[in-house]
């Protein structure tokens, strides 16, 4: 992805890209769905079964919200022409989407790669969506949809939008000449020396996800039980469904950041698939070691932590440095999701421990395994040092920003429900509903059926009743 602000297309009678331009739209539709279903299901899938139906609705609400605010004013935050201290741009400049009808050069080539500004701004929107639900899988089981939906909106205003014009819009964390990287090592013709690596996303998405989930756990705190009673994911596949789609859908997150189908979007895609596979094997064998056994659990979480950590560097490795990459995010992960036991935080469903974790490698292992600039194939320190820069302002924006809305709508709106709602179940309480309806079932197969036919047959059938 774009490390400075998209330029127009040259100007006379510019011709659009078909290719690029389907090939983007292809990609944003693969991204949406790493968020409904996929995200939904393997989050779903690791609640409990009185939790799944609350769960899932989390990521449809972020949709809901967060794709109506980056039409209204999130992209002109992100990527709109006038920057305001390299924090964000003017989110009046393009509110609305106006002035967004032509064509767009993302690359700077006369003729090559122009594409609509509307699909930019579409593949842009559906990052921002599954940044916000990525959040909502260490905050399970126990907060109050309301809160949840104003803590998207919010969060995505003062949070998302500032992160992604600093890194992707030419902020602060950018390649501009007013960026820290040129603060740091100099620039060179509005260009810093030293270009920071973020390819699509592992500080604008995942550290940004990763620390909120982190502040929120602790701000909100444990669920009733915690680590006292056992709280297993109530439908393994499901997880594994969840975990397949996202791999799919995160060819569009990946490959689709280049914006064209180009030779970097194949290597992209090869990147992306070993550092995945290497990430997975990487989980187990730490779980066959430590644990004695290699679980599906482990496998779907694997494959998830390899995906974040080759998100940011997957334009900037060999296929080799990206199996490294991704054998690393396996077992750091699968080590650090122990993490919330040993210092008390309820993390429900590991977005820390693999979102945090493995985004902060994936950022900083770009510094060392790049090709051109990465310390081990003799680049020198500089790219290292820029990584772990924009690393942390990514943890500290995030941080600072989730803990101020986090504690303002605790003492407003409150985040937790009651004790007995918790109990009885959060779906029913939330949405009135139950994911499963396991009442009708009799003791023997036939039998059961039977007699829950026979007795609904009987029944007069009132208009509106479902069939």
């Amino acid at each position: 992805m774009t490390a400075t602000m998209l330029s127009l297309a040259s100007e006379g009678e510019p011709v659009i890209d078909y290719a690029s331009t389907g090939f983007l739209i292809v990609c944003a539709s693969l991204v949406l769905l790493m968020t409904t279903p996929a995200l939904a299901l393997f989050y779903g899938g690791m609640s409990r079964a009185k939790s799944v139906l609350n769960m899932m609705m989390m990521s449809f609400g972020a949709m809901g919200i967060v794709g109506i605010l980056y039409v209204l004013f999130g992209y002109s935050m992100s990527f709109g022409p006038n920057d305001i201290g390299g924090i964000i741009a003017n989110p009046f400049d393009k509110f609305g989407l106006k002035d967004t009808a032509g064509l767009i050069n993302p690359f700077g080539y006369d003729g090559y790669g122009n594409i609509p500004e509307l699909a930019f701004v579409g593949f842009q929107l559906t990052f921002a969506v599954i940044t916000v639900a990525l959040i909502s899988g260490a905050i399970a089981d126990r907060v109050k949809f309301s809160t949840w939906m104003v803590f998207s909106a919010i969060w995505v205003t003062l949070a998302y939008f500032p992160v992604a014009h600093m890194v992707w819009g030419g902020g602060l964390l950018s390649g501009s000449e007013s960026g820290l990287s040129a603060k740091i090592f100099g620039s060179t013709d509005g260009v810093a020396n030293v270009l920071p690596i973020d390819f699509a996303g592992g500080t604008v998405v995942h550290i940004n996800a990763g620390m909120a989930g982190l502040v929120l756990a602790l701000v909100i705190g444990k669920r009733l039980g915690f680590g006292q009673v056992a709280m297993r994911p109530h439908n393994v596949p499901l997880v594994m469904i969840g975990a397949g789609l996202l791999w799919f859908g995160w060819f569009g997150f990946n490959a689709g950041s280049e914006l064209a189908p180009d030779g970097t979007a194949a290597l992209v895609w090869i990147n992306t698939t070993v550092a995945t596979c290497a990430a997975m094997l990487g989980w187990l064998l730490v779980e066959k070691l430590r644990d004695g056994h290699a679980t599906s659990i482990g496998a779907a979480s694997g494959v998830v932590a390899g995906l974040v950590a080759i998100t940011p560097a997957c334009g900037a490795l060999s296929p080799v440095g990206s199996i490294v990459l991704g054998v690393v995010a396996g077992g750091l992960s699968a080590m650090a999701v122990g993490l919330k036991f040993r210092f008390g935080f309820d993390d429900s469903l590991d977005v820390v421990g693999v979102h945090l974790v493995a985004g902060l490698w994936g950022t900083i292992g770009a510094g060392l395994l790049s090709t051109s600039t990465g310390l081990l194939y003799g680049g020198g320190i500089k790219q290292t040092v820029i990584q772990i820069v924009i690393a942390l302002v990514a943890v500290i924006v995030s941080g600072v920003m989730t803990t101020a809305i986090a504690l303002a709508l605790k003492t407003t709106m409150g985040w937790r429900i009651t004790e007995d709602a918790e109990v009885s179940g959060i779906d029913q309480r939330e949405h009135a509903e139950s994911a499963y309806d396991l009442n009708d079932r009799g003791g023997r197969i036939g039998s059961g059926i039977l007699a829950g036919l026979t007795q609904r047959s009987a029944e007069p059938v009132t208009e509106g009743a479902s069939a």
